[in-house]
């Protein structure tokens, strides 16, 4: 699997995701429609998000997957299991809301990419050649 294209594209997804919430949390909360005191948890969220982002973007020229930055990999499969989980739960709970259903889909596909990265081997003479 190319896992430099995986880190890639997960860093740039959560790198926006991030930004948004970073500096528009406001216009955010009351697009959700939560309350504006929820805003700083966006925020924070939005911090998380870019965090996360600039550790698949620095990681992803490392060799990835069985021990190799087995750190990163079980820590962006945590984080898209229980995401996915967490968002199709509320998307069946509450099937008006049809961007949860996107984000669980989104977050979905991560979680196999990352599940399928973490518990397999990679190709060390494709990296090394």
């Amino acid at each position: 699997m190319n896992t430099k294209l995986l880190m890639t594209i997960s860093a740039v997804t959560m790198g926006m995701a991030g930004l948004v919430l970073s500096f528009l949390p406001q216009e955010v909360a009351s697009g959700l429609g939560v309350p504006e005191a929820a805003a700083v948890v966006l925020q924070v969220l939005g911090a998380l998000y870019f965090g996360f982002a600039m550790i698949n973007w620095t990681a992803k020229a490392n060799l990835i997957g069985g021990i190799y930055s087995r750190p990163v990999a079980l820590g962006n499969l945590a984080h898209f299991v229980i995401g996915a989980l967490a968002l199709a739960k509320l998307a069946v709970k509450d099937t008006s809301l049809s961007y949860l259903w996107v984000a669980a889909l989104i977050y979905s596909v991560f979680a196999i990419l990352f599940a399928y990265v973490f518990f397999t081997t990679p190709d060390l003479k494709s990296k090394y050649r």
